[in-house]
């Protein structure tokens, strides 16, 4: 297997990472764009739109409406700082927002569980296999659905 070797940000690293690589593109790290980030990279399963909204709105004490949550996990996700897990119509904060590449998730289908594992082997022989089909990739999501290995034995 050909891992992708990055540095991955854990707690405040994380979040500072966030912002310096949100900044670094050119956009504003606000106070809510922080609140969201820190509640999706709380989260130890992919959050919704939903989750995250109640999360914040708990926080600061006043209701924050998910649509407005949702325009901040697309500028995340076309950033770099989260990934959007398709099938679950959720995301999870990218680990590592300073490195780009193409993610594979293994989703546990009993507990929802979502790991993600980077192999740049995979990825690139997918977007040859799209390329050599004349099809052009933006973003290859690649999910592997199955058990974890906690729920394996139930």
């Amino acid at each position: 297997m050909h891992a992708h070797e990055h540095h991955e940000h854990h707690g405040a690293a994380l979040t500072r990472a966030a912002q310096a690589t949100l900044e670094k593109s050119g956009e504003q790290w606000t106070t809510m764009r922080q609140r969201v980030f820190e509640a999706l990279a709380a989260s130890d399963k992919p959050a919704s739109a939903y989750d995250i909204a109640d999360a914040v709105s708990k926080r600061e004490g006043r209701r924050v409406a998910a649509n407005s949550v949702y325009r901040i996990l697309d500028l995340f996700v076309a950033s770099n700082l989260a990934r959007r897990v398709e099938s679950a119509n959720a995301y999870v904060a990218n680990a590592h927002p300073d490195c780009l590449h193409d993610c594979i998730f293994l989703v546990c289908d009993s507990c929802g569980q979502t790991t993600h594992i980077d192999d740049d082997a995979i990825t690139s022989r997918v977007r040859a296999a799209a390329q050599s089909a004349g099809f052009s990739p933006v973003r290859p999501v690649i999910e592997v659905r199955g058990k974890c290995s906690d729920c394996e034995g139930d």
